[in-house]
């Protein structure tokens, strides 16, 4: 069970100051559920880092949504002003450069804020045919 940011702070302040082991902490707040891994793996990172906080890009690194994808999508994606019609769908573009369908559409969905519509075919009335 993760640990609440009040008992995050609570743990570090009595480790810090008090030098509290895991299993003093077990003793001294029964009533939490706690776990001796939990608090030994907490601590470790305090007396390593001073800090609760995760260390600044420990992550998972982008590797398909950086900059460069992003922009070549955005052309892709989009009409141009003098050639109306000529974007393209999202799986012309996952053909065309290789990336992932689903990661396309992350892309156009949360880093350009567009919204993806599926093009579909209509039926050709009677009025509009030149028979």
């Amino acid at each position: 069970m993760p640990f609440a940011v009040d008992d995050k702070h609570v743990i570090k302040v009595l480790r810090l100051e008090k030098r509290y082991s895991s299993r003093r902490f077990l003793k001294e707040f029964p009533n939490k559920n706690w776990t001796c891994s939990g608090l030994d793996n907490l601590i470790k990172k305090i007396d390593s880092s001073g800090s609760i906080e995760r260390p600044p890009g420990s992550g998972c690194v982008r590797t398909v949504r950086n900059d460069k994808v992003v922009e070549e999508v955005a052309e892709l994606v989009q009409s141009q002003e003098e050639q109306p019609h000529s974007h393209l769908s999202l799986r012309q573009i996952s053909r065309g450069t290789g990336i992932s369908r689903s990661s396309i559409h992350r892309v156009i969905k949360t880093d350009l804020e567009l919204k993806c519509f599926k093009r579909e075919h209509t039926q050709v009335t009677g009025a509009d045919s030149s028979t």
